[in-house]
């Protein structure tokens, strides 16, 4: 076991719960934790003379050793974790009303991608907790920005914004994190959104965010996620994925999205085949990521919430793998997949997923190979990767561009110097399969 010095020198806002990790005493001392329990079972050293807690949900500072805080970044995980949980809720709730009501709250940005009332409060929601986590300078990078939510067109869909980020944060406590102690105005949920910069992309340690990735999904009642990672020397250090459509059991995989969403309508909202939704998250170095389902009901979230380990699949025979490729025709290649599908023996039909649940699919084991060859012209953002990146490869996958060389991270908002596409496999000698027959086709192509 590692432990840390007690030289307490950082400070990070955490509510203890009565069923928390750490018993209810004044945390004096050394945090340790221990490598057989990895970051899900972190041990506190505690005085006996000071009680800490007398209520669930009192609120508290807890003093983090500084030196504990770089070791693996388990603390920050766990704060990015409650984070997105709290976002999928967020989006769950609107994406019901957008399927039940109209389309009024849906407008469109110059690249004629759809925006939600979803994509700019979660991005205030993350945001807000960020900075009240690590101070308002902490740098975070992500999609959206403030320019059509501050026209004075837009008064109704800005108040709807506001709206709607308070009923998530008045739900904060719920998740283990303190909210405002008044509502917030306008004018706070604008700062929130402008402090994501993409200025902070080119920094060497950054938070990059994509509040709702596949919003055609989300618009469709479809998969979508939620992704956010922490970006050190232009490597992804975590990740973590909120799937709010995206089941734990495997099983709802072969539903259509229409017969599971009438089903997840029927279904009673604490049962257990209404398990519909789910966070992964993984750590750099820690070699396993890890999978929670989404709250139901009334519960309380008392981390790590579930969480079970998953792996990639361990098939490594193309003819019984299974594909994923972008449902968007618009800035992939499917032609290309598909030839490159044949000439390698694939078998199974493409799993045509919206957003980044195309990393969890592989991740979990539900598919082996994603591959994406952009058509000319279109740049990769680092936001829709760098959470599926790492957690794949802590899931023990392969993630490079095409022709094998690592996804570099530092180059600003967009995956620059990327080698023709990107290939992710569940394992490292079906990677060396596909980059085969890429380096066989490619020159045949139209790309």
């Amino acid at each position: 076991m590692s432990s840390c010095t007690s030289s307490f020198s950082t400070k990070v806002p955490h509510t203890f719960r009565k069923n928390d990790i750490f018993p209810k005493k004044q945390i004096l001392g050394t945090l340790s934790w221990t490598k057989k329990d990895s970051y899900l079972g972190f041990t506190a050293q505690t005085s006996s003379q000071t009680d800490f807690v007398s209520a669930m949900d009192e609120d508290c500072k807890l003093e983090v050793n500084s030196a504990y805080i770089s070791d693996g970044y388990s603390k920050e995980v766990e704060i990015a974790v409650r984070a997105v949980h709290m976002a999928c809720l967020l989006c769950q709730r609107v994406q019901e009303n957008l399927l039940s009501e109209s389309s009024e709250h849906v407008h469109s940005k110059e690249d004629d991608s759809p925006v939600t009332i979803a994509d700019w409060s979660v991005q205030a929601i993350v945001s807000w907790v960020l900075s009240e986590a690590y101070g308002s300078n902490v740098s975070i990078v992500a999609e959206e920005d403030v320019e059509a939510l501050s026209k004075a067109s837009a008064t109704g869909l800005l108040e709807a914004v506001v709206r709607t980020v308070n009923e998530c944060l008045a739900d904060a406590p719920r998740f283990g994190l303190k909210g405002p102690d008044t509502d917030l105005d306008a004018k706070a949920v604008l700062e929130a959104i402008s402090r994501c910069s993409l200025a902070g992309a080119r920094g060497s340690k950054f938070w990059v965010l994509d509040p709702v990735d596949g919003t055609l999904g989300f618009v469709r009642g479809d998969q979508y996620a939620i992704a956010l990672a922490l970006i050190k020397d232009g490597e992804p250090v975590l990740g973590v994925l909120g799937c709010p459509n995206y089941p734990m059991k495997k099983e709802w995989l072969s539903y259509q999205n229409g017969y599971r969403r009438i089903l997840s309508r029927l279904t009673s909202s604490t049962s257990e085949s209404s398990d519909r939704g789910s966070v992964l998250y993984a750590r750099k170095g820690g070699g396993k990521a890890w999978m929670q389902p989404l709250l139901r009901g009334e519960n309380k979230f008392v981390w790590p919430n579930s969480a079970r380990e998953i792996r990639v699949s361990s098939i490594d025979n193309p003819a019984l793998a299974t594909f994923c490729e972008p449902v968007e025709k618009a800035n992939s290649s499917h032609s290309f997949t598909a030839g490159l599908a044949h000439s390698v023996g694939l078998r199974n039909q493409p799993l045509r997923v919206y957003s980044m649940v195309k990393y969890a699919a592989i991740a979990r084991g539900d598919a082996e190979i994603y591959m994406k060859f952009a058509r000319a012209g279109y740049k990769e953002k680092i936001w829709d990767h760098a959470a599926g990146v790492l957690i794949i490869e802590e899931a023990g996958g392969v993630v490079t561009d095409a022709g094998g060389q690592p996804l570099d991270f530092s180059k600003g908002e967009y995956l620059e110097g990327l080698d023709r596409g990107i290939i992710a496999c569940a394992g490292a000698k079906l990677h060396e399969t596909i980059i085969g027959a890429v380096d066989a086709s490619w020159n045949s192509s139209s790309l």
